[in-house]
């Protein structure tokens, strides 16, 4: 099975970019593989992520009380900051950052939006860890590996703050 997918890996990775993001991240290839992005997959799947995280977390400030709703307030604190970081990283490399977030992550958000109570809450949680463990696995990818010294740079730095989003949003979800 390992070598299996060690083959499909290489030959996905030879493929080169499909479209906007290369076939390797689209499929999770690259980081079950341990690979680091290119740049430009690194951009826009940080993007992606902290427009996610703002507004399923802006949503979530709308509709909960208490720890939820401080975690949600600090998410859109934090990940407005990455994005306005991330933005001024990707003028630098001569990136596009995208506009909108995936297909997948506004079906995410749509299903969010027609929750209330408890369903709100575990959902928004079980969405924030799963987001979190994508973004600390991408930023340790790209901070290992990444082909941009100063995007490196500003990965491994921005890592802690992710892990840390994440570890919360794992003790918020038991």
């Amino acid at each position: 099975m390992k070598k299996i997918l060690i083959i499909a890996a290489c030959v996905l990775l030879a493929g080169g970019p499909a479209a906007a993001e290369s076939i390797g991240e689209k499929t999770g290839v690259d980081s079950l593989l341990g690979v680091a992005p290119s740049t430009a997959d690194f951009v826009t799947e940080a993007a992606d992520g902290d427009m996610f995280e703002i507004q399923s977390s802006q949503l979530a400030a709308s509709k909960m009380q208490g720890d939820v709703q401080a975690f949600a307030n600090q998410m859109i604190k934090d990940h407005t900051k990455t994005s306005s970081e991330l933005k001024a990283q990707a003028e630098h490399v001569n990136v596009p950052v995208p506009a909108t977030m995936t297909s997948s992550q506004q079906t995410m958000l749509d299903k969010l939006k027609s929750l209330d109570g408890k369903d709100f809450m575990k959902q928004y949680l079980d969405d924030q860890v799963s987001a979190h463990k994508n973004a600390v696995s991408l930023f340790e990818r790209y901070g290992k590996g990444g082909d941009n010294n100063e995007l490196k740079g500003w990965a491994t730095q921005t890592l802690p703050t992710l892990q840390h989003h994440l570890d919360m949003a794992q003790q918020l979800a038991k």
